[in-house]
């Protein structure tokens, strides 16, 4: 089965750039596409300074939605938002002061490559952080999915007014281009080995996957947080439909309900579901883990609103916007109802993808009926993107004349 390869080169214009990631792509360019995925054939996908993060969305969900076995070479700059600090690839455009608009959040990356079947996603990064952003990985390690191999390393600032380059990644292309496809474990060595001393102070990304060691190294493996629906891109006038990362105490709790009796991972269970078109089967498992996170932790516990969560991106899956938006208002209220603030991460995000969802309903009165509950949501949970509200009213407005 062809392979799909996709190279991501993102960094800030302007004295905010770190590292000048782009520097990597025609190195990587000139290694045979067969090479770069380890597969008999593969589809090359380059990015190159990117300016939108909604673009890069847009080519990711492509990428992991392909069969067969996807490879990503991602070389940038990591950056945190001020607002919830959450990490972000910072793109051509992003200053300090913008990144939760002009970023891409990493939460993105992970949560689209959560469907994918165990063993099928390798991510070779070369990334640099900001100060601040380099402070918070000591103690918050950078989640790319539990099913996901990922190799490669995480700089630190480089000296003042000093661009820095992206040895690993050169590194990477330069043993490639020999015409040899080393194990990923074994080029990832390769590679730490060319970089050498100058690589001292990095934080080393090696984890093979679900079950695999973890490598001495600076990072400890990335811990287990439950999956999370998958952002969606938003009808105009709609707010970006990226999720925010539940608090660290909350996914705990809900990665407690993440196995049944049988000790399969239900995640793994209901993503072969969805693959092989079995979307009924898939919403019974979740409904009943949803069941047993509600008898053990409660209706108002994060477990059983991730859950619930999971099922309404299985509607969305299954092309039923009309279930899938309904379920997320219901998340959304019963969130608000339990005490977590409008503004929350979790609360945004479901009001969000009910928007979304709305957004490509068909049926005008189910579209009415889902309208005049979303509105009251917006009325206090604005989200992100001004005027979301607004784009709501009038189109409901424009449904009432369709009668």
């Amino acid at each position: 089965m062809p392979g799909t390869v996709l190279l991501l080169a993102a960094s800030p214009a302007g004295k905010g750039c770190l590292v000048d990631a782009a520097s990597v792509l025609p190195v990587l360019a000139a290694v045979p596409p067969a090479v770069l995925s380890g597969t008999d054939t593969a589809n090359v996908v380059e990015l190159a300074d990117p300016l939108e993060p909604q673009a890069v969305l847009t080519r990711l969900r492509a990428a992991a939605g392909a069969p067969g076995p996807l490879t990503v070479f991602l070389t940038g700059q990591l950056q945190l938002d001020r607002r919830q600090r959450l990490p972000h690839l910072a793109l051509a455009r992003t200053t300090p002061a913008t990144v939760r608009y002009t970023g891409l959040p990493w939460h993105w990356i992970r949560e689209e490559l959560r469907l994918r079947a165990v063993g099928s996603t390798t991510l070779f990064l070369d990334l640099h952080a900001d100060a601040e952003t380099w402070e918070w990985l000591r103690g918050a390690p950078l989640d790319c999915g539990r099913n996901n191999a990922v190799y490669g390393r995480i700089a630190p600032p480089p000296s003042r007014r000093a661009v820095a380059v992206p040895t690993y990644m050169k590194a990477v292309a330069t043993i490639l281009r020999s015409g040899r496809r080393p194990a990923p474990a074994e080029l990832h060595q390769l590679a730490l080995g060319r970089v050498g001393v100058e690589g001292h102070a990095d934080l080393v990304l090696a984890v093979p996957g679900v079950g695999g060691p973890v490598p001495g190294g600076f990072a400890p493996r990335p811990p287990y947080r439950p999956e999370r629906p998958r952002p969606q891109t938003p009808p105009e006038g709609a707010p970006p439909d990226g999720l925010d990362i539940a608090d660290r105490q909350q996914s705990r709790q809900a990665d407690s309900s993440k196995a049944d009796n049988s000790g399969a991972d239900p995640h793994s269970l209901i993503s072969a579901a969805v693959q092989s078109g079995r979307h009924p089967d898939a919403d019974a498992l979740a409904a009943h883990q949803e069941q047993l996170a509600v008898r053990a932790h409660g209706p108002g516990s994060e477990a059983a609103f991730h859950w619930a969560e999971v099922r309404a991106d299985l509607a969305m899956l299954a092309g039923d916007p009309v279930r899938s938006c309904r379920t997320w208002l219901g998340v959304a209220a019963a969130r608000l109802a339990a005490g977590q603030a409008p503004d929350a991460s979790a609360v945004e995000a479901a009001v969000d993808r009910a928007h979304h969802q709305w957004g490509q309903v068909r049926d005008a009165a189910a579209a009415r009926e889902l309208g005049a509950s979303l509105a009251e949501l917006r009325s206090r949970v604005p989200g992100r993107k001004q005027g979301a509200l607004d784009h709501v009213q009038r189109q409901l407005r424009q449904l009432q004349t369709q009668g």
